[in-house]
């Protein structure tokens, strides 16, 4: 039997690979200093959690066949230095994940944003037609148990992210995957943390590319022009589809997409779904999946949680959440609340709750992006600052990196709740964005603003 350690087990792609593992009949075990909900609960009931918190060498033992560090543990971890003196086989989560689907065909959904809602949109297409695969995608989505799946599956699709691996293996965690077939969504800088420049981050797009072998498939975003000049550059070993914007109609709040063999109506909506969509459609073509099928499966997609998830609604306003935290995300988000519902008012919060936006030199990176939006607000807290050890942020500065001199700072939880309660909502939409929760806001609670 295959017998699995994981270093930093609680972390919520580590826990769920280590949950699926077991299902596999894996021995797994693991180890963290803390452990929160959800994965406290999920593991203890998979019989996998462990029996005190902390690090213990003695877990380390030499009948071990892989090690897999989550990004959590430290280079000085003492399981992690036992490991290596054992000469163990030490793997991050990404290179774990290749080492289980070498024989698999490899789905990669890499870029800057999309990259959930796409691989999702192909997992629900591929569920739809009755496929076997496997899957590792960074979101709870509805029919799926757990967000990774290791099986006998022929097939795996992976949500490709750009972030460093591990503590010790610091290339992008999409560099370790190895598709036969990749989708890139677009390059707009993130992470400014690990990658300082623009130039540096672009370059994890270009090793990827280089990386495919020759006559792999790379579907990619073509009314991107830094990535079609990327693409240009790096991809003529590669077999390449571009993909733009579908034909698609907007009446009475429901989107309408076109493709060669039909149409549907859909449940989600925006210029960057729809874009989203066309990459999975290309991508489930390519796994035998006709138009006409995959038509019929993602009529029913409802998206990804926290991503334009619905939080309340009524005949003449919604309040939308969604997890749009980096700059394109946020304009492409709020763009396409505004072009399905036209004629409504608009009111759109964004949290600043990541290293990246609340340093004051990226801000600049958001100029307009809140712009459709008739009252726009920027949230951020003191506490999120204090955690990141970063300095205080002038909410004028802020208000002049967004391009708004009447955008609304909120930096503590209760002012933004009473401005919330203050607003009129009659043909009137909502939209939240944020990776974080606002210092803690009851997102159900906020039904009660529509009557």
């Amino acid at each position: 039997m295959t017998k699995v350690h994981f270093i930093a087990i609680g972390g919520s792609v580590m826990h769920q690979l280590a949950i699926a593992l077991k299902t596999k009949g894996y021995e797994v075990s693991g180890s963290d200093d803390e452990i929160y909900e959800p994965a406290l609960s999920n593991l203890r009931q998979a019989g996998i959690l462990p029996a005190s918190m902390g690090w213990d060498p003695a877990r380390i033992t030499p009948d071990i066949d892989a090690v897999i560090l989550g990004m959590h543990a430290r280079d000085n971890n003492p399981e992690l230095i036992r490991a290596r003196e054992l000469n163990l086989k030490i793997y991050s989560f990404p290179e774990y994940i290749y080492q289980e689907s070498k024989n698999k065909t490899r789905v990669a959904v890499g870029g800057s944003h999309g990259k959930t809602t796409t691989t999702a949109m192909i997992m629900h297409v591929l569920q739809h037609a009755g496929k076997a695969f496997d899957y590792l995608v960074g979101a709870k989505l509805e029919g799926f148990a757990q967000s990774v799946n290791i099986t006998d599956a022929p097939v795996i699709v992976c949500e490709a992210d750009e972030y460093p691996a591990s503590a010790i293996e610091k290339r992008p965690k999409f560099h370790f995957l190895h598709p036969q077939i990749a989708v890139l969504t677009g390059i707009a800088w993130d992470h400014i943390n690990v990658f300082p420049t623009y130039e540096i981050y672009k370059e994890q797009f270009a090793i990827f590319i280089r990386q495919m072998e020759a006559g792999h498939l790379l579907i990619y975003n073509s009314s991107d022009e830094e990535l079609a000049t990327l693409v240009a550059a790096e991809g003529r070993h590669l077999r390449l589809i571009p993909y733009t914007m579908p034909i698609h109609m907007i009446r009475d709040g429901v989107t309408r997409v076109f493709f060669d063999e039909g149409f549907t109506d859909l449940e989600v909506f925006g210029g960057h779904n729809l874009m989203n969509m066309h990459a999975a459609k290309l991508v489930c073509n390519e796994l035998g999946i006709s138009d006409e099928a995959f038509l019929a499966g993602i009529a029913t997609f409802k998206g990804a949680a926290k991503r334009l998830e619905l939080v309340a609604e009524n005949d003449r306003s919604v309040i939308y959440r969604d997890f749009a935290h980096a700059p394109s995300k946020v304009k492409a988000t709020v763009e396409a609340l505004k072009q399905q519902y036209p004629e409504r008012k608009m009111i759109a919060v964004l949290e600043l709750h990541t290293y990246s936006s609340l340093n004051a030199d990226f801000l600049a990176q958001y100029e307009g992006a809140m712009d459709p939006a008739d009252i726009a607000g920027v949230f951020y807290s003191k506490h999120a600052l204090e955690i990141k050890r970063m300095p205080d942020l002038d909410p004028e500065l802020v208000k002049e990196r967004f391009g708004r001199k009447d955008l609304h700072i909120f930096t503590d939880r209760p002012a933004f709740e009473a401005f919330l309660a203050a607003q009129q909502y009659d043909n009137t939409n909502l939209l939240l964005m944020s990776s974080g929760t606002y210092d803690g806001i009851d997102f159900n609670g906020l039904r009660t603003l529509l009557g």
